[in-house]
């Protein structure tokens, strides 16, 4: 988000006070004290969050803002308080967006994902947007933004990576735009219907009520941006088609949007199966991840297997987060990183 030019960074001061901590002194303009509250949130607690995440400390009075930290993490929190500041002209914040921001700001330098160098500033991650009619998402850092490029980009795109990265937010967000934008006639949400580690038994119901439960996450994607009644239209004209990963074989899906989420789970026959089903003027993307594979032990995943097969093909994108690419709850990255920790141990 671009800061707002009633924001002056020519109103930061540096001062040092060691050799390691420095004083910078920051007033924010214009002077509005709705904004100023909606900045600070109540009892201070979006200051608090900054403080805990850059390991700083903030003191104000009024506009006049004062952060000690030591440089690097201090700057960064003057330039997020500028671009928070120049958010709250026109929205409210609250700590779900705060982590989103600052999540952000851990992005602004050069990062290695598993496969390849992805800088910031290269032309495939820089920032990018998705348009719905429920207004504009973002992508969070140089992974999400080659992602999403990849998904606008490419007929057929890989999400990979941990829990909580948006693979499937984003992935949705993606094909509603190309559904408003008429670039597509349909979408189709598919699912390998593997449980896990449960045994579910008996699921009553036609084959959509079965398949359900498998595909709420997308399903709550799309109530978000289309809305209830919208989503359930779209569903009855079969617009939105639901399909089970198990009754694809034999078709051949045109001008269509087709997510296959969950992909760790599906063998390597059902991945070959279903990528054979794309057809002309049709987006794919598949999203999983490898660390969470429910298969039985004796049954390799069509994820991994493809990735050995297929990655390096000009006309394919495959995109690969890791735990620092993590936008739910603080203690998801931090979850994820001791497994991985513990797994390579």
């Amino acid at each position: 988000m671009k800061t707002s030019k009633a924001v002056k960074p020519a109103g930061v001061s540096k001062t040092a006070t060691d050799s390691n901590r420095h004083s910078i002194a920051l007033h924010l303009e214009p002077e509005d004290n709705f904004r100023l509250t909606n900045l600070c949130g109540q009892f201070d607690q979006h200051l608090r969050q900054l403080e805990k995440h850059f390991d700083v400390e903030i003191s104000n009075r009024g506009f006049q803002f004062q952060i000690l930290g030591l440089p690097l993490p201090a700057q960064k929190t003057i330039n997020l308080l500028q671009e928070l500041y120049a958010f709250t002209a026109s929205e409210q914040l609250a700590p779900e967006k705060i982590h989103l921001f600052l999540q952000e700001s851990n992005h602004e330098s050069v990062e290695v994902d598993k496969k390849r160098v992805i800088d910031s500033t290269d032309d495939e991650s820089a920032p990018v947007s998705i348009h719905t009619r429920k207004g504009l998402i973002r992508g969070r850092g140089p992974n999400q933004n080659y992602y999403i490029r990849g998904v606008q980009t490419h007929d057929l795109t890989f999400g990979i990576g941990p829990a909580g990265t948006g693979k499937t937010y984003l992935a949705v967000a993606c094909a509603v735009e190309a559904l408003e934008r008429d670039e597509v006639r349909r979408i189709i949400l598919v699912r390998p219907a593997v449980e896990a580690g449960e045994k579910l038994g008996f699921l009553p119901g036609d084959l959509s009520q079965k398949v359900d439960p498998y595909l709420r996450p997308m399903y709550d994607a799309l109530y978000e941006m289309l809305g209830f009644e919208k989503v359930d239209k779209l569903i009855e004209k079969n617009i939105i088609e639901v399909a089970p990963l198990a009754y694809m074989r034999g078709r051949t899906l045109n001008d269509s949007f087709i997510i296959m989420d969950e992909a760790q789970n599906t063998t390597k026959e059902q991945m070959k199966m279903f990528l054979t089903r794309l057809g002309f003027g049709s987006t794919a993307v598949v999203t999983g991840d490898i660390t969470q594979i429910d298969l039985p032990s004796n049954q390799t995943s069509g994820l991994k297997h493809v990735i050995n097969i297929l990655q390096g093909v000009k006309d394919i994108r495959f995109a690969f987060f890791e735990s620092k690419d993590v936008v739910r709850h603080n203690l998801v990255q931090k979850i994820v990183d001791l497994y991985e920790r513990h797994e390579t141990k």
